[in-house]
């Protein structure tokens, strides 16, 4: 997608009726874990518009669901009509954020710089930069950069009390197994971001999630002592799976928003699958549909769940934000595809590789046969269980019945020149690649 159609894309998915009382639209959606004094907060935004920021350390090459939840944050905020200022880190992640278990590993500032450029890309693409409230790009390097330790220690330092950073969770988890002074400082960087665009941009609220609350409070409280200011904070909960462990996890690692670290196939797939009982939730934070629909699909849910009307709503949904209408029509119809439903052979070899490395494919070389690839795909668990499918008229490669237990792959067999699709009956299927 060009850079003027995808800008075109967000101002049509941010295109929707501002509400009233934004905070009560933000309750309704699961977006609140925590906020500074509630009235104070609804009372600032009805008065607004609300200058307000979000901050995205490169820690990492892309993006992942977890930022995806402030990114959704900042677009219902902009959609009521207030400023967001996206902060990507180039001096905070070059510390990072102090972990709950061990130490941060430092990235060469030459790796992280790169990072900046292809997160910058990212989440300016979930935003409007044009209107009245049309958003801004800001890198905190460069009011770091040249911020000298003596003027640092001076102008922010002073305002910290070290007993009140002590008592932060995540110091006091780390104190036992040690944290070094670097990571203990970070919430120093942050606050000081806050400062920062409080005096350049007039910016009073930010957001983060709720893991950030003691560096959201921490910059409210600078803005205070240092300017006798007055700001805001409001913290997103953490979004789990039903049985409590973390979201945006699969068995393969962190979905992230990259498409060459987590393919639009994968990606929306990992939707597809949603538990029951979470799947509301997720529609309301990844998604703009409104209260009448999300009740029809939870009642659809409730009373037809195997339609799994819900979960295709939210994979459809947030496969075209975050990647394309095309892409997530190329991942529908590679996942009908697999299960012979429809033409596997019209898959293009971009996704034909994403539907292998999801289905997790097994390696052979040529020669092999279809019980070669049957056992290697895991669809079987012995050559007898491949030989006994084949004989039921319950084997099929590349959507094609079995017909013989002596059938060779050959050239014709290779989608994309590499890939084979097996499937035993009518649900279970694999993948080999072949070289």
């Amino acid at each position: 997608m060009d850079t003027q159609s995808a800008r075109a894309a967000v101002r049509r998915q941010v295109d929707f009726a501002a509400v009233t009382n934004v905070l009560d639209e933000l309750e309704w959606r699961g977006f609140i874990a925590h906020s500074t004094d509630r009235e104070a907060l609804a009372a600032h935004l009805a008065a607004g518009p609300v200058t307000f920021y979000v901050g995205f350390d490169p820690t990492a090459p892309s993006i992942h669901m977890g930022n995806l939840v402030q990114l959704m944050l900042v677009r219902q905020l902009q959609a009521a009509g207030h400023k967001p200022i996206l902060l990507v880190g180039g001096s905070t992640g070059l510390i990072g954020d102090p972990k709950q278990t061990s130490e941060r590993n430092l990235n060469p500032k030459e790796v992280v710089h790169e990072w900046v450029e292809r997160i910058r890309s990212q989440v300016s693409r979930f935003v409007s930069f044009e209107g009245a409230n049309a958003a801004t790009l800001v890198n905190n390097y460069d009011w770091t950069e040249s911020l000298s330790t003596l003027d640092f220690l001076r102008d922010i330092g002073k305002h910290f009390s070290v007993n009140r950073m002590l008592d932060r969770e995540v110091v006091k988890a780390r104190l036992e197994s040690g944290i070094s002074y670097t990571e203990f400082s970070y919430v120093l960087l942050q606050s000081l971001d806050f400062l920062e665009l409080y005096r350049r941009y007039g910016c009073t609220l930010q957001t983060g999630g709720s893991d950030q609350w003691g560096n959201l409070t921490a910059g409210v409280d600078l803005i205070r002592r240092a300017d006798a200011g007055k700001a805001h904070a409001l913290a997103t909960p953490l979004l789990t799976k039903a049985d409590g462990t973390k979201f945006g996890k699969t068995e393969s690692g962190t979905v992230w928003l990259d498409p060459a670290m987590t393919s639009p196939y994968a990606f929306h797939q990992f939707f597809l699958n949603a538990e029951d009982q979470m799947v509301i939730d997720y529609l309301k934070i990844f998604t703009t549909r409104g209260r009448e629909e999300v009740a029809e699909l939870e009642r659809l849910t409730a009373e037809q769940p195997h339609l799994r009307a819900a979960q295709r709503a939210l994979a459809d949904d947030i496969t075209d934000l975050v990647h394309s209408v095309a892409e997530r029509e190329a991942a529908t119809a590679a996942a009908a595809a697999i299960f012979g439903r429809g033409e596997l052979r019209e898959l293009s070899e971009t996704t034909l590789a994403a539907v292998a490395k999801e289905l997790q494919a097994g390696q052979l070389r040529r020669p092999a046969s279809v019980i070669d690839a049957l056992e290697a795909a895991k669809v079987v668990g012995t050559r007898g269980e491949a030989r006994r499918a084949i004989q039921e008229g319950g084997a099929y490669v590349n959507n094609a019945k079995v017909t013989s237990i002596d059938a060779q792959l050959g050239d014709a067999d290779l989608l994309g020149g590499r890939y084979v699709i097996v499937r035993r009956g009518k649900k279970t299927v694999g993948a080999v690649e072949i070289s």
